[in-house]
Order: C-alpha cells, then sequence, then structure tokens
C-alpha cells in the first residue's frame, strides 16, 4: 500500500453542505444563515462575552480596589510537613516531589509545628517563626530567587 493508495472508510466522511446554489437546493437565497441579524454577515464575529446585546455579565459585577497582576502567589508548606520528609535536605523539587507544592508554584515555609531534627531547607521564602524553628534545630533556612 502506498500513500496515495489511503482513503477513509465508507461512510467516515460526508459532502460539504453546498450553500448559494438556487432555491431548490433548499440552502440557496441567504446561504441557510437567515434574514437580517448579525448572523447574516460575513464579520464581524461576536467573541465568547457577547451576550445579544443585554449588559454583559463582566460589567454588570462591580469592581473595587486594585488587583495587582504581578502579584506573587505562595504555596504554604508548613515545618510540621518537613519533619515526615525522609531528607535532611529539602528543596522545591523535593516538596514537589512529596506531591506538598503543585508544580510551578512559589514555596514559602510557615512556622505552624514543631522541628525536631537538622535540616537544610530551600525555598522562594520563609516566615519569621519558621526561619527561627529551622535554625533553633540546627539547620539552614536558604532563600532560592
Amino acid at each position: 500500500m502506498r500513500l496515495g493508495e489511503l482513503k477513509p472508510h465508507a461512510g467516515a466522511t460526508r459532502k460539504g453542505k453546498r450553500r448559494g446554489c438556487g432555491v431548490g437546493s433548499g440552502h440557496g437565497k441567504t446561504s441557510c444563515r437567515g434574514h437580517k441579524g448579525a448572523g447574516q454577515h460575513s464579520a464581524p464575529r461576536h467573541d465568547a462575552r457577547f451576550e445579544g446585546g443585554q449588559m454583559p455579565f463582566y460589567r454588570r459585577i462591580p469592581k473595587r480596589g486594585f488587583v495587582n497582576p504581578n502579584r506573587a502567589e505562595y504555596a504554604a508548606v508548613n515545618v510540621a510537613d518537613l519533619e515526615g520528609l525522609p531528607t535532611d535536605t529539602i528543596t522545591v523539587d523535593t516538596l514537589r516531589e512529596s506531591r506538598l507544592v503543585r508544580p510551578g508554584r512559589r514555596v514559602k515555609i510557615l512556622g505552624d509545628g514543631e522541628l525536631k531534627r537538622a535540616l537544610t531547607v530551600t525555598a522562594h521564602a520563609f516566615s519569621k517563626s519558621a526561619r527561627e524553628k529551622i535554625e533553633k534545630a540546627g539547620g539552614k533556612a536558604e532563600v532560592v530567587s
């Protein structure tokens, strides 16, 4: 069999609708578009926010304050969660592999819980209490950029 001999199975393809080929075809004159209105014209089409002319939802809801588009969102991991990990060197990748953090998130270590062993923790941010608990247990808290 050659590439040129390939064809779809019987019944897998249909002929396209022939529009504008006379009134007798059933698809003539308006070419299945109907009379008048926005759908009759070739362009422009409406985007997904268009609601048929009523006041769109994104304009109806109240908007207050300032939303910072560059805000850094952190995934929170507590010191108590670090205690259960098997290694003494904990990085962001270690936390992702242990499923404490989703991929693509920055990590902030928070100070809830107790730490009984010395750990070297590398994360994007640390709370003050978390840093104190890690260093009190004899470990190091390193910030990764």
